[in-house]
């Protein structure tokens, strides 16, 4: 059997927004920074980089840690789908 593993993802809009507050929650969670992914893209797809290899990497039973519901997406319906 596979060791639960605790993931983070971090999303901001644009490339000059500022992860920080994202990031500082995480590690007060104590999460590996190996274990966190960052995309710096809208969030009107599901189709980037970060998210893609997070997707890869999650087994049944890991934990994923996201500061807010709308890092994942716009779209409230894609993110109960995703």
């Amino acid at each position: 059997m596979q060791n639960q593993r605790t993931y983070g993802y971090v999303r901001v809009s644009a490339r000059d927004q500022n992860t920080d507050r994202q990031l500082d929650a995480l590690r007060k969670e104590n999460i590996d920074e190996q274990f966190i992914y960052i995309d710096k893209i809208s969030g009107k797809s599901f189709d980037r980089p970060a998210y893609n290899a997070l997707l890869k990497k999650l087994r049944k039973g890991d934990v994923l840690y996201i500061k807010s519901i709308d890092r994942l997406g716009r779209n409230y319906e894609e993110i109960l789908n995703q």
